[in-house]
């Protein structure tokens, strides 16, 4: 009995804590658990997921490959959420994807929600608690400044911060262009490079 015992806790810190090269330690039993919720719920959800903390989506949530998201990522509401290739998201952010119908028969508001899919395109970056609110779309390459609250259309490699959010500078095309069809992705980087060690 006491063998069995030892061995399930030598598998619960195994599982709980892991040792990277420099020897700290990494925890993964919060990661662990949401990306167990994750597999379970996205419609679609591509190779090479990392999660980095507790995080939650909704049940129309479509995730492609390559896609990095940090701890208190939440997909709220009804609609559809697309979150392309090569995506990077910082802490804390909040996709909020249906409103509450303020026209309805009830005050304050309506309990029916009006569902507004959200389209993030690939090679995106989300800084840390950004909110995203419904019907928006972020086109390919834009980044979001963290603490930004995001709505309507950002353009295609658009740096965009505020609330609301404004372009406030574009991104180098040409450069974004050959880091693009060479596939220097920082994801294809670092698993080609775990391979290689």
């Amino acid at each position: 009995m006491f063998n069995i015992i030892k061995y399930f806790l030598y598998f619960i810190c195994l599982f709980v804590s892991d040792k990277d090269k420099k020897g700290k330690i990494r925890k993964y039993a919060r990661s662990g658990e949401s990306l167990y919720r994750i597999k379970r719920t996205a419609k679609v959800l591509g190779k090479n997921f990392d999660i980095y903390g507790k995080a939650k989506i909704n049940a129309q949530t479509y995730i492609g490959d390559n896609v990095g998201i940090q701890t208190g990522f939440c997909i709220d509401g009804e609609g559809a959420c697309y979150l392309g290739n090569n995506i990077a998201i910082g802490k804390e952010c909040l996709i909020i994807t249906s409103n509450h119908d303020y026209e309805g028969d009830m005050l304050p508001f309506n309990p029916r929600g009006i569902k507004k899919d959200v389209h993030i395109d690939d090679n995106v970056w989300i800084g840390s608690r950004v909110m995203i609110l419904p019907g928006t779309h972020i086109c390919e390459g834009a980044i979001i400044q963290g603490g930004s609250v995001v709505h309507g259309e950002i353009p295609k490699c658009a740096i965009a911060g505020g609330n609301p959010a404004k372009v406030f500078k574009y991104r180098n095309i040409k450069n974004y262009e050959e880091l693009k069809k060479n596939n220097k992705t920082i994801r294809t980087v670092l698993y080609e490079n775990k391979r290689n060690n």
